[in-house]
């Protein structure tokens, strides 16, 4: 097996060394690039390829580009081109009863699942977040590192979420709801529905820029 890794810069290099723990049996490992500026060179002692070269290889792709729209795009790419993907998880996250996962997640250290959890295709949970019991997280969703994700919280497609912030645990019948394509901001608390392409911003958060009082 051939992995790549879509993206070379910061988060690739972070993902690469998941890759070689949870992969140790695979042929090569490449960093995938589009920049053909790019393209020969080396990070982390490992070869930045092009996409058409991913390609002719037939490599297992992850995605380890942050931005969920890019991501959402890179993926089709693939797709579209017969790419097939790995789910990337650090040996010690932690995932308890009843987890479901799609396809082409990164997980990095320190993450935690704990029950009844469903997460959508292209998720990507930085270090130290942890998702909580009875959640259910759409496709192409980010998780910053120490993202707090408390219990019966849905976040929508595209959605993403900032360093630190919390979500406030929803219940049975009124889980709370991060909206498709949403930001929650670093440091946010998030105790209501946030609606769909709307910034949030705060403690308690609140939609940014505020909107007038006129």
């Amino acid at each position: 097996m051939i992995v790549g890794i879509y993206g070379s810069d910061g988060f690739a290099r972070e993902v690469l060394p998941i890759v070689r723990m949870q992969y140790d049996e695979c042929d090569e490992v490449f960093f995938v690039d589009d920049n053909a500026n790019l393209v020969g060179q080396k990070r982390n002692s490992i070869e930045i390829i092009s996409f058409e070269r991913a390609v002719e290889l037939s490599c297992k792709m992850t995605i380890a580009i942050a931005d969920p729209v890019l991501r959402k795009s890179l993926a089709e790419k693939c797709t579209a081109n017969g790419l097939s993907f790995i789910n990337v998880i650090h040996p010690n996250v932690e995932i308890y009863d009843e987890v479901i996962f799609g396809v082409g997640i990164i997980a990095t250290a320190n993450v935690t699942f704990t029950s009844n959890i469903t997460i959508g295709d292209h998720f990507h949970a930085n270090i130290y977040s942890y998702v909580a019991h009875d959640c259910v997280i759409g496709d192409y969703v980010t998780f910053a590192p120490r993202v707090c994700c408390n219990g019966r919280v849905h976040v929508e497609d595209l959605a993403y979420v900032g360093t630190a912030a919390v979500l406030r645990q929803g219940s049975h019948e009124k889980p709370l709801v991060i909206g498709a394509s949403a930001i929650v901001g670093m440091g946010a608390v998030v105790t209501k529905n946030v609606a769909p392409d709307t910034t949030v911003v705060g403690n308690p958060a609140k939609p940014f820029p505020a909107k007038s009082s006129n």
